[in-house]
This record gives structure tokens, C-alpha cells and sequence, in this order.
């Protein structure tokens, strides 16, 4: 399956947990408490992190597709960073950068 990944800085991680869970009409996927969350919709792989100085800023987009044999990224023209990885290249980078998640 491929989705389309957006990446958000937040203000509150728990105040946009609430607000996106009712957006996307799901929990998320994995949550690391105070940092991270991220939901797998059927179309979309919507991670945010809590970065209140930047909050609301775009951090990056992407794919999730899991037929790529591992993780690349670059930087488009307007110098925007896009990734390409598989759910579970990403699975194993939520661990090594924030520890692991708890599973909704």
C-alpha cells in the first residue's frame, strides 16, 4: 500500500491528539508520550511532533510505500525535504529517534 506522509510541528501533543484523532476519525497508530504521534489511514501516514516554537509549521512530506527497499530522502526545488520509506522502516525509526511508542 502506498500513503501520502505529512510531518507537523505542534504546540501540545495531547490537545492535537484529541483535535486530529477527530479529524482522521481513528486513534493513532503509536503515540510516544510528550513527542510524537502518527496515524495510518487508508490513504494517509499523517505524523505530527510537539515542537512549540514551531508550531504548525510543516516538518516534511513524503510516501509510506512498502514496496521500497529502504528509507531515502531529499530536498525538492522549493527546499522542502521528502521521504520515501515502508511502515515498517518507519516503525523502526519512531524507536530509534523517540523510544517506543505506545500502540493504540
Amino acid at each position: 500500500m502506498k500513503r501520502f506522509h505529512i510531518a507537523l510541528a505542534v504546540a501540545n501533543l495531547e490537545a492535537s491528539i484529541s483535535d486530529y484523532s477527530a479529524r482522521l476519525g481513528q486513534a493513532p497508530s503509536a503515540v510516544v508520550p510528550g513527542q510524537y504521534a502518527m496515524w495510518r489511514t487508508d490513504l494517509l501516514n499523517f505524523s505530527i511532533n510537539e515542537m512549540p516554537g514551531k508550531a504548525g509549521q510543516l516538518r516534511h512530506v513524503g510516501f509510506e510505500d512498502d514496496s521500497v527497499p529502504g528509507y531515502s530522502s531529499s530536498i525538492d526545488v522549493n527546499g522542502l525535504m521528502w521521504e520515501l520509506f515502508s511502515a515498517a522502516q518507519q516503525d523502526a525509526r519512531i524507536v530509534s529517534t523517540y523510544g517506543v511508542p505506545v500502540n493504540c
